[in-house]
């Protein structure tokens, strides 16, 4: 039974505390643009194909700051979107055949609303995990796999597109490859520079297209609980797709069609609110255009993406007020909430037999902690007996699965939406819950959710 004393503690919700929202930034910008005819007429008009020519240049100049790649970012290589998610879906529109495109490989434990995208796209049946090591994505299992797919496709004669008519401005890629390589979402994982250069040549070998979700990057912060620094202005390493540009002369090379094989999906929801939905893209000059292509097909009508929203989000930028709100306001209060966290996980979960993975970063961010139970626990029947007896929520781990990897040892807990103070609290009504199950001799093969 839910004992109806205690308060409900949400780590499952992977929001922002709404008091991090920066309401009174977005009023000055929106006040700003909606005073001036000169930008609040185009704000509210129909938009260009890749989006408000001003924040795609704000957005490259502040990428290049943060990125710090070795050729400046340009404009042509940022298209505005509706979001991660909304972007994601344009990407498949004309990136993707459903038939064609052998497989989306999915790193797996993953983000698990990703896979309805790619389903609702045509791929089905056709998704498959790759599990991560303490480096990342698993390269050797993914080659193997690849090679049995192409072995397939040829022995079915699956040599050219079939459901997606040829345009100049786009090309079909064979395979997808989806990851969150910094900060993952939910292992909290950072892919390796090494892996992540192995991961392009693989890409070009096979003609994959990776999607990165490259939302979290900018949350950042030292793992050491004792450090008295709580910000970091500069990116950890760099994207997959500055590795691409740059990675064995780059998308130019003579063999190579000028598309590239992996493209950035940002977002404005993790660092000034959801509801803004707004978002960006970044790849090569030739993909770019492809894909703002993509957005006018499905969205002709309506003009670019979040064009209003755009407007305020430029002058967020042109200020330096997000910049500030980052640096200021997110990084620091977001690094005392993990430390809080993690050190009542030291405390009261560790001693357990609870076991974090990367432990041993220098840098870590994001939103989220994934951990291991101790052997026999389930990861299901913790998260419901948290629910029914301690009114915690958490997330377990089968919920990330793709295909075969069930993760049912694993838990993934949040620290952005909840309460500062709640957060040890939390851990320790979870220490309780396992101790429980423990001591009772929790007998995994008897319990069915």
């Amino acid at each position: 039974m839910n004992d109806a004393s205690k308060s409900l503690i949400d780590f499952f919700k992977g929001w922002p505390n709404p008091s991090l929202l920066p309401a009174a930034q977005i009023k000055r910008a929106s006040d700003s643009v909606l005073s001036n005819p000169s930008v609040s007429t185009p704000a509210l008009l129909y938009g260009p194909d890749p989006g408000y020519e001003p924040l795609r240049e704000q957005i490259a100049q502040w990428l290049t700051k943060f990125y710090t790649p070795k050729e400046i970012i340009p404009p042509s290589r940022i298209c505005i979107t509706g979001g991660a998610s909304q972007n994601m879906a344009c990407v498949l529109q004309v990136y993707s055949d459903p038939i064609y495109t052998r497989n989306v490989w999915m790193v797996a434990p993953t983000y698990y609303l990703a896979c309805r995208i790619f389903e609702d796209a045509g791929f089905y049946g056709k998704l498959r995990d790759i599990p991560e090591d303490e480096e990342g994505i698993e390269l050797a299992h993914l080659k193997k796999e690849m090679n049995k797919s192409e072995q397939k496709a040829k022995a079915e004669g699956n040599n050219k597109p079939t459901l997606k008519p040829s345009r100049q401005w786009s090309k079909i890629y064979r395979h997808i490859i989806y990851a969150v390589p910094t900060f993952a979402n939910p292992s909290s994982k950072t892919m390796t520079m090494r892996r992540r250069q192995e991961l392009i040549r693989i890409a070009r070998e096979y003609d994959a297209l990776v999607i990165t979700d490259d939302v979290y990057d900018f949350l950042q912060w030292p793992t050491a609980t004792t450090s008295q620094q709580l910000s970091l202005d500069k990116a950890v390493l760099p994207r997959l797709v500055d590795v691409d540009r740059q990675l064995d002369g780059g998308p130019k090379m003579a063999k190579l069609d000028g598309f590239g094989n992996a493209i950035s999906n940002g977002s404005f929801s993790k660092i000034v609110g959801p509801g803004c939905r707004t978002g960006w893209a970044e790849g090569t000059e030739k993909f770019v255009h492809g894909l703002s292509q993509t957005i006018r097909g499905s969205s002709r009508s309506g003009g670019a993406p979040s064009q209003l929203t755009a407007t305020f989000i430029t002058e967020l930028l042109r200020t330096g007020n997000l910049q500030d709100h980052i640096l200021r306001t997110l990084q620091p209060t977001y690094a005392r909430r993990y430390r809080k966290m993690i050190l009542a996980i030291d405390e009261h979960l560790v001693p357990l037999g609870v076991m974090i993975s990367q432990s041993g970063r220098e840098v870590v961010g994001g939103y989220f902690i994934w951990f291991s139970l101790p052997k026999p626990l389930r990861a299901e029947e913790v998260a419901a007996t948290a629910k029914d007896t301690e009114n915690l929520i958490i997330s377990p781990g089968p919920a990330f699965r793709v295909d075969k990897a069930m993760f049912e040892s694993e838990i993934r807990v949040c620290f952005s939406w909840e309460k500062e103070e709640k957060l040890s609290e939390g851990i320790q009504r979870l220490a309780n819950v396992i101790r429980n199950l423990l001591d009772s001799g929790s007998n995994p093969l008897s319990f069915e959710i």
